[in-house]
């Protein structure tokens, strides 16, 4: 199990069963507060020498002492006031301080803080008993900083500003009970995560912004390679789409890892005591620098094996490798795994349609998406979100239908409207927002909402290379022909730039699996075609000027009106099979 207080890599972890001060008094007496100020003076040496030379008495100390002679003052401010201290070395400047005071607080809230706790200890834990617990521990470190600042300045406050100044997220665990099988156990000494709760809007500053290299199989089982230290690690079990997934993430990925949660649905203890479809281990100390896949056969589980590297550091890896590993799982269930977006375009007066636009990175999926809820906004009451990234179609008796993996998006913040990130602020994780290819993760949909049988009315590719305007419809060779081509003009959203071309678009499973995907792909354009679903393209023209939103506005405004024209056609024939249903009745 992890230490009272763990610091590095840019954040701090705190083991709520080992070290959770309950008050001031045992907050400034417990070695977790006393690790942290040392942690804090260490790095002013290099980061505020001034501070450091002021704390550390010139040089004199070392920084453990100066921590601990710093902390005892702390105490007996608490006590008395800061003039009745003048006997004490750091009360010979209020100026010097008051900066101290200052740079402890921001040194701490910059890094990325959470804390955990065993559920199994509490025979009546409840996620309030862990939600209080965060909550408590976030308004102590708030009275203790204002206290001292308040003291030291020798006045209170004018203004107060009610921060995170506790976590960024906190959690619960469980030891797993149950072996899902002998060839894993050891997976098994990894504690399991059954709540989560965000403190949102969360910002993060991960290294990496960008997705670079593919995921490729490997005929070397990755439980053969594990460098794990079970103290250090955790287990996140989710569902992707319909399928289970235990992701066991390095700590030092925890800020990664949690924010899963606002993007895939958090699977339930009882669940999370079955076997796995998939497994992803993220952060393994291979030293290789390698995203791999692997087949367990004989269990029937798809495994993804993510080094630990500084590269890695990318929310991308952990998303589009559990999307790679539920696209393999679910092409050999006979269902298609769709890059794209599907949404439920409901109008005003209730009616409603089904579209699906696909295409690799850059595209312009969500953008079209957006500039659709844009140009009928008078006209459109709702656009619910099916999947924004990833999605599969399969058939029942013939009708093929939608279904999505993720009850969040994981958005481009230059893809969306200047406002629209604003919006959903609230329950938002930010990725590194000073970035060109800054990123949120937001909730979009339920799980039972993404996870039932949604009807296609339309199927076009994102075309972001052609010098075309609007929308055109295609025969279903050539609709076929179109999407397995997966061409596009890259616009550096990952390591691709110019004109490319990848399989069906979608290098996150078919590409890997061609032979498996092809008659797939036959199957469903002939069920799209029988059913007599639109099979077209949208140009969004992207790849010429990514800043000029005329392209994606006009072929916005041609998706209107084949919404508007199928729903009216919809209620034409609703109307004859009413009359002809009553006309039926009156001849009997």
């Amino acid at each position: 199990m992890l230490k009272k207080i763990s610091i590095y890599n840019g954040q701090v972890i705190l083991n709520y069963d080992r070290a959770y001060p309950k008050d001031r008094a045992t907050l400034l007496k417990s070695r977790t507060f006393e690790k942290f100020i040392t942690y804090f003076v260490r790095i002013t040496e290099e980061t505020n020498p001034a501070v450091y030379l002021y704390l550390t008495q010139d040089g004199t100390l070392t920084p453990k002492k100066a921590a601990q002679e710093l902390i005892e003052f702390f105490r007996l401010l608490v006590v008395f006031d800061y003039e009745e201290l003048s006997d004490n070395p750091l009360e010979r400047d209020r100026h010097q301080l008051l900066d101290v005071i200052e740079e402890i607080y921001h040194s701490w809230r910059s890094l990325q803080r959470f804390g955990f706790m065993n559920s199994n200890n509490m025979p009546d834990f409840g996620i309030n008993t862990l939600v209080r617990r965060d909550s408590n521990l976030n308004d102590l470190i708030l009275r203790t900083y204002r206290l001292y600042q308040e003291k030291i300045a020798g006045r209170p406050n004018l203004v107060y500003r009610q921060v995170q100044a506790g976590t960024n997220a906190c959690f619960s665990i469980h030891e797993v009970r149950n072996s899902f099988s002998e060839d894993y156990l050891p997976l098994h000494k990894i504690p399991m995560i059954d709540t989560v709760m965000l403190r949102t809007p969360m910002i993060l500053h991960p290294t990496s912004s960008k997705r670079t290299g593919m995921f490729t199989e490997t005929d070397v089982n990755p439980l053969d390679m594990l460098y794990i230290n079970t103290e250090e690690w955790f287990c996140l079990p989710i569902k992707v789409g319909k399928l289970l997934c235990f992701v066991y993430f390095n700590c030092k990925y925890i800020a990664l890892a949690l924010s899963m949660v606002n993007l895939f649905e958090l699977a339930t203890v009882e669940e999370s005591e079955t076997k796995p479809d998939l497994i992803m281990i993220y952060g393994n100390e291979d030293g290789l620098n390698e995203t791999k896949y692997y087949h367990d056969t004989d269990n029937d589980i798809w495994i993804g094996r993510i080094s630990d590297h500084p590269r890695m550091e990318y929310f991308g890896y952990l998303k589009k490798m559990a999307l790679t590993l539920h696209n393999l799982a679910m092409m050999e269930r006979g269902w298609l795994p769709i890059h794209g977006a599907m949404v439920n375009v409901v109008l005003k007066d209730g009616r409603s349609k089904g579209i699906i636009l696909m295409g690799d990175s850059g595209a312009g999926k969500s953008e079209s998406i957006e500039a659709l809820k844009s140009v009928g906004r008078d006209l459109i009451k709702d656009v619910q979100v099916v999947f924004d990234d990833m999605g599969t179609i399969h058939m029942e008796d013939g009708v093929p239908y939608g279904q999505g993996t993720e009850t969040g998006a994981f958005i481009r913040l230059d893809d969306l409207d200047p406002g629209t990130p604003y919006k959903d602020m609230d329950r938002s994780i930010f990725f590194a927002p000073e970035n060109p290819n800054a990123r949120m993760v937001v909730p979009a949909s339920s799980y039972s909402f993404i996870t039932k049988n949604h009807p296609i009315d339309l199927y076009c590719y994102a075309n972001n290379y052609t010098d075309k305007c609007g929308m055109d419809e295609l025969p279903a060779d050539e609709f076929k022909a179109t999407c397995k081509a997966g061409t596009r003009m890259a616009l550096g959203t990952t390591q691709e730039k110019g004109l490319s071309k990848t399989y069906f678009a979608n290098p996150f499973g078919p590409m890997q699996r061609q032979e498996v995907c092809d008659p797939l792909i036959d199957d469903t354009v002939k069920a799209l075609e029988d059913n007599g679903v639109f099979l077209g393209q949208v140009y969004t023209h992207l790849g010429f000027d990514k800043t000029n939103r005329a392209g994606i506005e006009d072929a916005a405004k041609e998706l209107l009106d084949f919404i508007l024209d199928q729903a009216a056609e919809t209620e034409a024939a609703e109307d004859v099979d009413v009359q002809e249903a009553a006309a039926a009745e009156d001849a009997e």
